[in-house]
């Protein structure tokens, strides 16, 4: 028996890294899943994965900034699957490494419109759709950077601290309604982003690591593994709540 059985669940930007581990994860453990994310080839990609291991799932193109094409997604959601019980919103874009006073309007704009606007727009048709099916759980993947901010990302740590307090706020309006939301804050994973970074900045690797207490960066797959408890019936009592799945960077005394 799976942690999420008989339950419908949507994740955005599983098209790869960490959305894409969830996905599959959701599927492993009972869930029908909704695979969501604007890069079609992508969710397509991630749609095969989870339907050649036996289970159902549906692929959904979707631009988390575009209110209609949220509306659309939650809809067809909806109607696919006959509700909507579950959703992970880890849709973001970053706006590039550079300080404050050299990032342009246009990437501030991008980057917020994504990662924190529509986180909004995913939870304002997600809880709608989870309280006519009787309840459910929302789990927003904010970051370390929008606990403690970070250099040179600050359009990123600006979006994902607006995400951890969305979170609290969606939390404590629907703790009645039998929602629960709740937010994880990864630090440092190996996903196609990061490499990329690592590719651009190779020298920036070691260091990044020394960050993390444990001497190593997470993978997709242990995000993932909070997902599904924060959307199980195992954290019931769990709502407004920030799960750091960071590594130790916070507990780090930045030791050699």
């Amino acid at each position: 028996m799976g942690l999420l059985d008989g339950k419908v669940g949507l994740i955005t930007g599983a098209g790869g890294g960490i959305g894409r581990a969830t996905a599959l994860l959701f599927a492993r453990e009972g869930a029908r899943v909704v695979v969501a994310d604007w890069n079609l080839e992508g969710a397509r990609e991630t749609t095969e994965f989870i339907e050649a291991e036996g289970f159902p799932a549906l692929c959904v193109e979707a631009d988390v900034s575009d209110e209609e094409s949220v509306a659309a997604m939650v809809r067809r959601s909806v109607e696919h699957f006959g509700g909507l019980d579950c959703a992970s919103n880890n849709a973001a874009l970053g706006a590039g490494f550079r300080p404050l006073e050299e990032i342009d309007r246009d990437r501030w704009e991008r980057c917020l419109s994504v990662s924190l606007t529509g986180v909004w727009l995913c939870m304002k048709y997600e809880i709608p759709a989870m309280r006519e099916a009787g309840g459910g759980s929302i789990v927003n993947i904010s970051s370390l950077s929008g606990i403690q901010g970070e250099a040179q990302q600050a359009a990123y740590s600006a979006a994902k601290g607006g995400v951890i307090a969305l979170t609290k706020t969606a939390a404590a309006e629907t703790a009645q309604q039998k929602i629960r939301v709740n937010a994880i804050a990864p630090g440092g994973i190996e996903t196609p982003g990061i490499a990329t970074y690592f590719e651009k900045f190779p020298e920036i690797r070691e260091a990044t690591i020394a960050t993390h207490a444990m001497r190593r960066l997470g993978r997709p797959e242990e995000i993932a593994d909070a997902v599904v408890y924060l959307c199980s019936d195992r954290s019931s009592f769990m709502t407004g709540h920030v799960m750091a799945v960071d590594g130790g960077v916070q507990v780090n005394p930045h030791a050699d």
